[in-house]
């Protein structure tokens, strides 16, 4: 436990970069979709949330592991999940609940595995 911890400390910085990167790629992603398809002002608002999301994953990895960061990416996909959800009026079934799930363990465990 207090290798997990540790790594948490170490890493803290990098993995609010990363899982604020993130939450800018899945708001580009919501965006480009509420586009319709269309070059319009939704979908270029959609680009640029996702550049600078790209934007912090890079500078992200300038304060923590490679291996540590990169999986927290993976919570986009709970971002998106809600934001289809809360925005979009998209249903979320049981499983994408147990998946959601899943994914923010992972991330979690993945989190403290620096060492």
């Amino acid at each position: 436990m207090n290798k997990f911890m540790q790594s948490l400390k170490e890493n803290r910085l990098g993995m609010t970069l990363m899982v604020f990167a993130s939450l800018m790629t899945a708001l580009g992603q919501m965006f480009w979709k509420m586009s319709g398809g269309g070059i319009n002002g939704l979908l270029i608002l959609g680009f640029f949330l996702y550049f600078f999301g790209a934007v912090f994953m890079i500078v992200s990895f300038r304060f923590g592991s490679l291996s540590v960061l990169h999986p927290l990416l993976s919570i986009g996909y709970v971002f998106a999940l809600f934001l289809g959800s809360i925005i979009l009026q998209e249903a979320i079934t049981e499983s994408n609940y147990v998946g959601t799930f899943l994914i923010i363990v992972g991330a979690a465990l993945i989190g403290g595995g620096d060492n």
